[in-house]
Parts: structure tokens; sequence; C-alpha cells
């Protein structure tokens, strides 16, 4: 049985170890396009057309960077040994990364999509009464089907936890998922548990982060509210440095619960 206190205390030891290794991917793949994506916000509120288009573009590029950065750090923890050639690592696995994140895009997008079908169809909108419908059975219907909905996708996240290190260990896009929810049979609660409890713990600390660090430096600095302003920028910095050390954890911890698994497979045949 794989021990998920084991599994954190080996992802907090390649961390430690690795640190050195870690560092420069982490800055420049994950640090900053998260402290970009984070003063972004303030940018786009004043910006015109012209500025929009390219927010948009950036915002596209940013999330593939960091793909990029979870990649190489998801197989620098697969084998430590690889040193500098996890980077090579990332880019060869890259376009199948992508096409598994595609599908499991689109597995969710199946589940969610009955939502605004039925939302649709009932004539869900601003009535001329400036009420919004669509009425209270089908509403009531679409709460349901959200509430079922939710633990159904968290499971489904559960059970596809490692089907990034399984495409890092060269799985293609539907064997990754194929092999992430062979491997997390048996195990998808407790990869649940862990899962939500980080899950928590992350929002809390980076929205208690922003807020105390955008109150603090509102008051010392000044300047507008909204929008860009110095402020600003210094608070999406702190907190994408914040959300940047939850990621490579996370990529870390996946790694090693994949190295695990896989492990006692093995010893299971």
């Amino acid at each position: 049985m794989v021990r998920m206190g084991t599994v954190w205390d080996r992802a907090v030891e390649f961390l430690s170890d690795n640190a050195h290794h870690l560092l420069p991917v982490a800055l420049f793949a994950i640090f900053l396009p998260l402290s970009l994506s984070g003063a972004l916000g303030g940018v786009q509120q004043d910006a015109g057309p012209a500025l929009i288009g390219a927010i948009t573009i950036i915002s596209i590029v940013l999330p593939l960077v960091m793909l990029f950065g979870q990649l190489a750090i998801t197989a620098l923890a697969l084998d430590p040994a690889l040193d500098r050639d996890a980077t090579q690592v990332a880019r060869r696995r890259f376009l199948p990364a992508l096409g598994m994140l595609l599908l499991t895009g689109v597995l969710i997008a199946i589940l969610i999509v009955p939502v605004p079908i039925v939302l649709t169809l009932t004539g869900y909108g601003l009535t001329e009464a400036g009420a919004f419908g669509p009425g209270a059975a089908v509403t009531v219907l679409v709460a349901l089907y959200i509430l079922l909905l939710l633990p159904i996708l968290l499971y489904v996240a559960a059970r596809l936890s490692v089907a990034m290190p399984a495409v890092v260990a060269g799985a293609g896009s539907v064997a990754a998922i194929r092999d992430s929810l062979r491997l997390t049979r048996r195990h998808g609660l407790r990869i649940l548990g862990v899962l939500l409890l980080y899950a928590v713990v992350v929002m809390v600390v980076v929205i208690a982060t922003q807020a105390v660090f955008g109150s603090v430096l509102q008051l010392i600095i000044g300047g507008p509210a909204d929008g860009l302003s110095l402020a600003a920028v210094l608070t999406s910095v702190i907190v994408g440095g914040v959300s940047t050390a939850f990621t490579v954890l996370a990529s870390a911890f996946t790694a090693k619960l994949f190295l695990a698994l896989r492990e006692q497979e093995v010893l299971a045949v």
C-alpha cells in the first residue's frame, strides 16, 4: 500500500536535494508567468483594443510556458540524474502533455455542457421584468446536477493526478490517461483527500498573502486601488512567488506518487 506521507517525504527530500537545479526552471518558467499573469489584470482595465489583443496572446502563451516548466520539474523528480537534460525531456514531451490536457479538458467539457444547454433551452436570461429566468424548477435541477457533478470531477482529477508524470515517462496522450487510471485504482479516495487538503491550504495561503500584502503595500506606496500600480505589481510578484512554491511542490509530489504507484504495481505482479 502506497503511503501518502512517505510520498510527501520523498517529494520534500527531492526539493531539498535539487534546489539548485530547480531554481532556474521555477524562476523563469513558473514564477515569471505567474507574476505577469497577476499584473496583466490591472493593465487590461484601461487597455485599448490593440493592447487587449496583445494581452490575450500573452495570456495564452504564459500557461504554455508554465506547462514546460512543470514538465521539466517532473522529469527531474522522476530522474534527478537528468540535471540540465530535464529541459530537453520537457521539450520532447511537451506536445503529448498538451494533448493529454486537451483530452481531459474535453472530458470535463462533456460533463459540464448539459448545464448551459438546459439553461439555453429553458430561456435563461433577463426577462421583461428584469428578473433572471428560467424558473425555480430548472434552477433547482441545475443546482442538483452541479452538486452531483462536483465530487465526480474531483474524483476524476484524483484518478488523473499522475497522468502528467506518465507523459514525461514516455506515454502518449491517451496512454498517459489510461496509465493514470490504472495506477490510481484503489487509491482514488486517498489521493482525493490529499488533493483537497492541498487545494484548501493553497487557496488560504494565496488569498491571505494577496490580502495582507496588497493592503499593506497600498497603504505604504499608494496609487489607484484598481488598475496598474506599483503596489499591485509588487503584490503580484509576492503572490507569484508563493504560488510558484506550491506549483513546484505539486509537480514533485505527483512525480513521486507516480513512481510509488508504479513500484507497487511491479511488486504486485
